[in-house]
């Protein structure tokens, strides 16, 4: 028993003294003051270091190059906290952070709640967020997407800010910027819309784009270099990145520019979605986290190295007190300051569950209908349980937070990580079950085999706003590109039907539907996979691509108007998934036939009838009951009599029933 107890009480030192070294044994600090505290009068900066022993902060004339022209001792404060607070006008100046840890001083940094930087996002820049506002913007409000802040209302489009303008035949004057996507009325060569009108005519809710926050990966210094990234890669979380910004040596030109965007956004109508990747750093050794506090705001594997669940050579540890504490007031500020509508998390199941959840409510009380969602995986192995984090199994622990499905992804055009590999639309026999579980949103429904879905054996939507339904996104594969490189013998003819299937399959399914930008008119990337930093003649929209193939754009546009019209497509529970869809359970093989009861949700389409063929010949199928009508836009008009019909191959039909 005394042996026990030895080891007992050495286990508790061992952990006390793992806990002091990684700076995980500290009190978190509770006051929303980190960072820049401005007035014209005096500005305050307060940084939270506890294994810190001095505090310095030092100012310069300039974003990069240079002495500090002041030097400034920080004093000790309460839970670890360190500030100093500066009489007079400062705006215009910029400034770093050092600390002391034992003998050694740190590496100066900007702190991690800056709001504006200088060039490359190495100092941080005392501004008046006020004089950052344009005309107007004290005016600027969400559009109302659902009346009842359902997030199955919305239809999402995913784009990078650079890819929507960059093309010559964008005919867009700010080419790569923030103001690029706030033009107005823009047309390619052959008339048609382009940029912001051309998101507007589609009908979309939601405008998903890509990271810009200030990243790592493109020198904004050399602006007449052709540099390209995703923007994966996080140096400043709560800057807009630079090289989107016409002056990226000015921290309030950026900010100014973003605002403008997102104004011109709402004004017609189309609410913005902002990609946050708080999972990981650029870097995490030299991050402002690790300099500031080391150890603390990352996991760690079991020797002390970084654990690396990212794949991106380190994971946030977002159960830690101040890196949940980090993550909330983030996405409150852009919330709050930029007006954004809603947010997608990188890698989401790095994220533990109970962080996501206080993201998620917090964020409703400032704006109800938020829309949040992210990737419910990881790529690679983490030490914080699975049980705990936010992983696509666990999405019905998630509130109101939904992720993504790549059950019905990869269910609809083969696995993503086999380019040889084919589904549904392209002709691969037993995806049927995948598929329905798809169109029910991954919610429990007495006809779907559960055994035969390719990925998830269980259903684990609590809701159909529980899920993202989709076929492609930036990663991977374009949809096109995909299918013309598992279908090889394909003719052209017979992928555009595929393509169109596949859409067809995801604006009709239950859920929140996600579009990547361009598909509408068969977007390809010269069957390059993962063109995160493959520069603009892989990755620029091509709008001449919208004349050559206009019909599909119109279709899918179509498709759209009658998701939006009809709440049949827009079910917002279990129960209504389970009473209201009927699949035919006698359908012929590669074909997916099933109704709607749209009377059950006071749809004006009383019953609606879907029917998807992959394969390449037609298939006779059987039609309840009554006379049924072609849905506008989704074929051409016909009055169907009670029977049987043909179902086109690689062919869909929606019918209804008034």
């Amino acid at each position: 028993m005394k042996n026990y107890f030895l080891l007992l009480l050495f286990s508790v030192v061992i952990q006390k003294a793992t806990a002091q070294f990684f700076g995980k044994g500290y009190s978190p600090y509770t006051g929303k003051d980190l960072g820049l505290t401005y007035s014209a009068t005096s500005s305050t900066f307060k940084i939270w270091s506890p294994t810190a022993v001095a505090a310095q902060l030092l100012l310069y004339k300039e974003g990069l190059g240079g002495t500090p022209f002041k030097t400034v001792a920080l004093a000790e404060s309460i839970n670890g906290t360190w500030e100093v607070k500066l009489d007079g006008e400062w705006k215009g100046n910029f400034y770093t952070f050092r600390v002391k840890i034992k003998d050694t001083w740190s590496n100066e940094v900007p702190d991690p709640y800056a709001k504006a930087v200088g060039i490359n996002g190495k100092r941080a820049m005392v501004i008046d967020l006020y004089e950052t506002n344009p005309p107007g913007w004290e005016k600027d409000k969400s559009p109302a997407f659902s009346k009842k802040n359902l997030a199955t209302d919305a239809v999402i489009y995913e784009l990078h800010i650079r890819d929507a303008s960059i093309g010559e035949n964008s005919c867009i004057k700010h080419k790569g910027k923030y103001l690029g996507l706030a033009e107005e009325n823009t047309k390619n060569k052959e008339g048609l819309s382009t940029g912001l009108l051309h998101i507007k005519e589609l009908g979309v809710t939601h405008v998903h784009l890509l990271p810009f926050f200030d990243y790592n990966s493109v020198d904004e210094s050399l602006p007449g270099k052709v540099q390209y990234n995703w923007g994966y890669d996080p140096l400043n979380y709560n800057v807009p990145e630079g090289s989107y910004s016409t002056n990226p040596y000015d921290g309030t030109t950026r900010i100014n520019e973003l605002k403008t965007m997102v104004a011109a956004f709402h004004k017609h109508g189309l609410s913005v979605v902002m990609d946050v990747v708080y999972n990981h750093v650029a870097n995490a050794a030299s991050s402002n986290f690790e300099q500031l506090v080391p150890g603390y705001y990352f996991r760690h594997k079991k020797e002390g190295s970084f654990s690396d669940a990212t794949a991106c050579g380190n994971e946030t540890a977002s159960e830690m007190p101040m890196m949940r504490k980090f993550i909330l007031e983030s996405v409150l500020y852009w919330a709050t300051e930029y007006h954004i509508d809603g947010f997608r998390f990188d890698l989401m199941g790095v994220h533990d569950i109970e962080t996501m959840n206080l993201v998620s409510t917090e964020l409703r009380k400032i704006k109800p209908d938020i829309l949040l969602y992210g990737e419910g995986w990881t790529a690679g192995a983490s030490p914080l349980p699975d049980s705990l984090r936010a992983l696509k199994k666990n999405a019905h622990e998630l509130k109101h937070i939904a992720v993504f499905s790549d059950d019905v992804r990869d269910g609809i055009k083969g696995s993503v990580f086999d380019i040889k590999d084919k589904g549904f639309v392209s002709g691969k026999p037993g995806m049927e079950e995948s598929i329905k579980f798809g169109i029910v949103a991954a919610c429990e429904h007495p006809q779907v085999d559960l055994n035969k879905v390719n990925y998830s054996k269980m259903a684990y939507a609590a809701a159909p706003w529980n899920v993202i339904t989709y076929c492609e996104c930036h990663d991977n594969n374009t949809l096109w590109d995909k299918l013309a490189m598992s279908c090889p013998d394909a003719s052209k003819d017979e992928l555009l039907k595929m393509h169109q299937l596949a859409l067809t399959i995801v604006l009709t399914s239950q859920g929140i539907p996600f579009l990547h930008a361009g598909t509408e008119f068969l977007r390809n990337k010269n069957s390059v996979e993962n063109s995160y930093n493959a520069g603009d003649s892989i990755n620029a929209v091509d709008w001449h691509m919208k004349q050559k193939n206009y019909n599909v754009y119109k279709y899918v546009a179509a498709l759209i108007k009658i998701r939006k019209e009809h709440p049949a497509f827009r079910l917002v529970n279990a129960a209504q998934i389970k009473g209201c869809i009927r699949f035919d359970e006698k359908a012929p093989a590669g074909t997916i036939v099933y109704t709607i009861d749209g009377a059950a949700v006071k749809d004006k389409w009383k019953k609606i009838f879907i029917a998807f063929n992959a394969n390449k010949d037609f298939k006779t199928i059987s039609l309840p009951p009554g006379r049924w009508q072609t849905a506008p836009g989704a074929g051409s008009p016909n009055k169907s009599k009670p029977g049987k019909r043909n179902l086109p191959g690689l062919g869909s039909m929606i019918l209804y029933q008034e």
